[in-house]
């Protein structure tokens, strides 16, 4: 969907609000559909359990959600932008070991969300059985049930590539129906046990955690109520600060009303089972139930498309950041920032099955879901520590008091986590792919620079100059561009200018050297030239944004025609005379294929990250289709990497 112009100031609009409400709260806005429900379990209803539960998700909501994302972490926003990847690139001049925290919340985020779209679609649809007629099909767990919910994913997963401008349109009317249906139905069973409304008082949770058998445990629970909340921040580019902290205040109360509700129908239940009822559509008066049932599964459709739409972004980020291998990204439409990832949605769509094809019950999700967002919350909370201290330069006093406050929180719902990993054991294992993905490439990167050897380019211009006038050597190009690595003005790697010279070499009336600079702002899209030889040898630094996805070859020939136009530059005439037939100028670029030379000798540790990184840069696209470059124009040259050569070779001659 189109970003609201101008980000963190956008301005507030009754479109705005609607686009905070379909977009921002989707997550966070469908788990009344399951939270209480799963802090009362198999439990049998008390007024200590009831009271205790819907006091813990009040709180929560009140420190996790408003005080920490809402008010504090929404400042982090990277010229509008936020997630764990906008918010490292405000920090990490700060810490060189946050890059580690940022992997673990990146992998976390984009691994828990994996049970988001099941979880919330099976809670709807299973809301199917207490129609009459309906009881004995709609059975959660059967075949028919998994089969709807496998359908309705199915289907939203393979729309992906058409993009949502059209359909999102729809969302924030939708949700608006969705959170007025909660405060409503909410609101009308508060009213039938008005007592309820003393829940709210932080002495009820306090009691429960305390006093209840394993009550403490039960914050595994309760976390489900603000799990969109790392969501939430990673969306504010959508829709700036002001429209999301307004919209909250209605999104706040419509929450706090249907958990009220539902806590107060609960409390006419006193001493029985839930028995695998839904206190959520139990609060639904019978007439409106099956309207409610369409209307919350639009609603988790909507919290599904958010999802899946914010990992597409985190993966675009992690890879123009250097932290994933560069794979296929398309734009489905015109709408700014938004994407489309084969490869991501393939493998999102098939967690998705699994994880409905495996747990087949929203009740069983529940036991699972949660524990990886504990620790994104955790890393999120460490690196505004540094935000706060270096970036808004808060008293050290008061960046203590935050550590300590929501570290505390968070490890306490950390803890109460991890009893879940045995329902969700096989969930580690795509954590540790993910985790292990980001680390290779991310380090082997920096090997793989710490190795490349820079020259200066001034010392080359004149015999570059020389080759170029080399009549006796025949034309590779009239004009020759290189990428390059080097982002001085004034140095080229040592690979290219081999490039040049080496074997057979390449003549050229102009040698372009092309840098293009990936920088910590959003959407940055500038150049600088610099001409180290008047029209012979030319170095263009590109500024792109970390959200953009370069067309490298596009900028450049745009860059070519503003030179042209400026008279900074004169487009060569081709010898052969064909420059009469085509005025086009004869641009080839040069890709250098890395590959790793037999010939090295590595240390343990960098001999197995860079033997993956390339064992991985296999499995990506080439950088020909990653930079934007026309196959026609591209020549790929494969190259040995030789980083440490073996030098302790003994060969002994036969006599």
């Amino acid at each position: 969907m189109d970003k609201v112009k101008n980000g963190i100031n956008g301005k507030v609009t009754t479109a705005s609000l609607l686009v905070a409400l379909g977009i921002i709260y989707g997550d966070i806005g469908t788990s009344p559909l399951y939270a209480l429900k799963a802090v009362i379990g198999n439990r049998e209803i008390t007024e200590q359990l009831v009271y205790g539960g819907v006091s813990c998700i009040f709180w929560t909501l009140v420190f996790q959600t408003s005080i920490k994302y809402i008010w504090l972490t929404l400042k982090a926003d990277n010229h509008g932008e936020g997630g764990v990847f906008s918010l490292y690139s405000l920090v990490k001049r700060y810490g060189k070991k946050l890059v580690i925290p940022t992997i673990l919340g990146a992998t976390t985020l984009l691994a828990d969300g994996i049970i988001t779209p099941p979880i919330s679609v099976a809670s709807a649809i299973e809301g199917l059985n207490m129609v009459k007629g309906l009881e004995t099909i709609i059975v959660p767990g059967n075949t028919l049930t998994v089969g709807i919910v496998i359908a309705i994913l199915s289907v939203l997963f393979f729309f992906q590539r058409f993009g949502t401008q059209v359909i999102g349109k729809a969302f924030g009317p939708i949700m608006t129906v969705w959170f007025s249906m909660l405060l409503i139905i909410g609101i009308g069973n508060v009213a039938l046990h008005v007592e309820i409304l003393k829940a709210l008082s932080p002495h009820y949770a306090i009691d429960l955690l305390i006093n209840y058998p394993q009550g403490f445990w039960l914050l595994g629970a309760v976390f489900l109520c603000t799990t969109g909340a790392e969501a939430l921040y990673s969306d504010l580019g959508h829709c700036g600060i002001k429209n999301i902290r307004i919209s909250w205040s209605f999104v706040k109360v419509s929450l706090v009303a249907c958990y009220l509700g539902q806590a107060s129908w609960l409390m006419h239940q006193s001493g029985n089972l839930l028995d695998g009822r839904n206190p959520f559509f139990e609060i639904v008066p019978h007439w409106f139930l099956i309207p409610s049932i369409i209307i919350a599964t639009l609603a988790t459709i909507i919290a599904s498309q958010a999802l899946i739409s914010g990992s597409f972004t985190l993966i675009n980020e992690a890879i123009n950041l250097n932290f994933w291998p560069r794979v296929s990204v398309k734009q489905p439409t015109e709408a700014k920032g938004q994407i489309y990832i084969p490869s991501v949605n393939t493998i999102l769509w098939f967690g998705c099955v699994l994880m409905i094809l495996y747990f087949k019950e929203s009740g069983h999700m529940e036991a699972a879901y949660g524990f990886s967002i504990t620790v994104t919350m955790l890393m999120t909370t460490l690196l505004m520590c540094y935000f706060l201290l270096y970036r808004l330069h808060w008293n050290k006093i008061y960046v203590v008091a935050f550590a300590i406050v929501f570290g505390t929180i968070e490890l306490s719902f950390f803890i109460a986590n991890v009893a879940k990993i045995k329902e969700r054991w096989m969930f580690l294992f795509f954590e540790l792919f993910i985790f292990m993905v980001m680390y290779i490439w991310y380090y082997a990167r920096k090997i793989n620079n710490r190795y490349t050897k820079f020259e200066q380019l001034g010392k080359h211009s004149n015999q570059l100059k020389e080759l170029s006038e080399d009549d006796a050597i025949s034309k590779f190009a009239t004009h020759l561009i290189y990428l390059t690595k080097a982002d001085k003005r004034d140095e080229i790697e040592e690979k290219i200018i081999k490039s040049i010279f080496s074997k057979k070499p390449k003549r050229a009336d102009v040698y372009w050297f092309l840098h293009l600079n990936r920088t910590n702002e959003p959407y940055t899209l500038s150049y600088d030239v610099t001409e180290l030889l008047d029209d012979k040898v030319i170095k263009v630094n590109i500024n792109v944004g970390f959200r953009i996805q370069p067309k490298t070859e596009l900028y450049f020939k745009k860059i070519v025609i503003e030179l042209v136009q400026n008279k900074e530059l004169n487009l060569h005439i081709r010898p052969d005379g064909s420059t009469k037939y085509n005025a086009e100028p004869d641009f080839k670029f040069v890709v250098i294929e890395k590959f790793l030379s037999v010939e090295n000798e590595f240390t343990l540790r960098d001999g197995l990250l860079l033997n993956a990184y390339f064992k991985l840069k296999q499995l990506g696209v080439s950088d020909e289709k990653a930079f934007g470059l026309d196959k026609s124009d591209v020549v790929i040259e494969d190259t040995p990497l030789l980083y440490q050569p073996i030098n302790n070779i003994e060969l002994t001659r036969n006599k």
